[in-house]
Order: C-alpha cells, then sequence, then structure tokens
C-alpha cells in the first residue's frame, strides 16, 4: 500500500489502521503525518508556516494536551460549514459577497482559541494587574499583523472572484 493510495482513502472518508509489520506497533498518526509531509513537499501548501511554528511552541508546553482537542474541534466546525462555504462561493459568482461567513467562522475560532487560553492562563497579558511587558505587546502586533496579512488575502482572494465573475457575464 502507498502512501498516494491512503491519501486517497482517507479523501473517501475511510477510515483505517496501519499497524507496523515487524513491531506490531499502530504508527497511523506517523503515517498520517507523513502524508501530510508529502503533500506539502509537492507544493500542496495548506499549512502556513506561522501555524506550523506555533503548533511547534506547543510541544512540551502545559497546554500540549489541549491542543489536539481544540484543532479537532475547530476542523469539525469547519467541515460542517464547509457546504455553506462553497454556497458562499458559488452565489459570489453573481455578485453577493461570499467570505464574510469565512471571516465570521475565523474570528469565531480564534475568538474560542483565546478564551481556551485564557481560561488556563490566569495572569496572561489580560490580567489587568500588571501592564503588558515588551514581549507581550510584540507578540499582539505579531497577530495583529497575522490577521492584517490575511485580510489583504482575502481581498486579494476577492478581487480574483470579482474579475472570474465579470469575466463569466
Amino acid at each position: 500500500m502507498t502512501l498516494d493510495h491512503l491519501c486517497q482513502m482517507v479523501k473517501d472518508g475511510q477510515d483505517f489502521l496501519v499497524i507496523d509489520a515487524k513491531s506490531g506497533d499502530d504508527i497511523t498518526r506517523s503515517v498520517l503525518t507523513q502524508i501530510i509531509f508529502e503533500e506539502e513537499s509537492k507544493g500542496q501548501n495548506l499549512l502556513p508556516i506561522d501555524f506550523l511554528r506555533q503548533l511547534i511552541t506547543f510541544y512540551g508546553d502545559s497546554m500540549q494536551t489541549y491542543v489536539p482537542s481544540f484543532l479537532q474541534i475547530s476542523m469539525e466546525q469547519f467541515s460542517k460549514n464547509q457546504e455553506k462555504f462553497r454556497e458562499s462561493l458559488s452565489s459570489a459568482l453573481g455578485g453577493q459577497k461570499p467570505f464574510e461567513q469565512f471571516e465570521d467562522q475565523i474570528r469565531q475560532n480564534v475568538s474560542m482559541f483565546e478564551q481556551t487560553m485564557k481560561m488556563f492562563s490566569p495572569f496572561g497579558p489580560n490580567d489587568q494587574s500588571s501592564p503588558p511587558s515588551s514581549s507581550e505587546h510584540g507578540h499582539t502586533e505579531a497577530k495583529a499583523d497575522q490577521i492584517d496579512e490575511l485580510k489583504d488575502q482575502i481581498d486579494e482572494m476577492k478581487a480574483k472572484l470579482d474579475a472570474l465573475a465579470k469575466d463569466k457575464k
């Protein structure tokens, strides 16, 4: 069985386990990670570099146990809203704004993540008893820059969709 075959099985919604023939160990997680690596190396860049860096920072951190649940819930929510998003995109070709719902979903996910982090970090940046440190201020600026970059990317996508809509008319 090849990684490409397993990748297609995932895309087809087939659930499977991968067991190492010699040791009998379950290596499904490693194989799925390898599939992601292969897709990324083919130019299918789905995971932004900043996301990967942030994800790496959670390894060994006290928040590590909460990240998998948060990511799973976020992906499930995204999947549920995927059809609505597709409908919005197709209606965009009719002149409506398709990204409002997507932007709302991103805001909700970010908000949920921030609220989760606040629950487990009582002395974080939102603690009003002390002024934010310079590193916290830099982190806030970095977040703002990332949000601005995402907004720019969304604006570019909107412009491309508008151009496509004009071409179809």
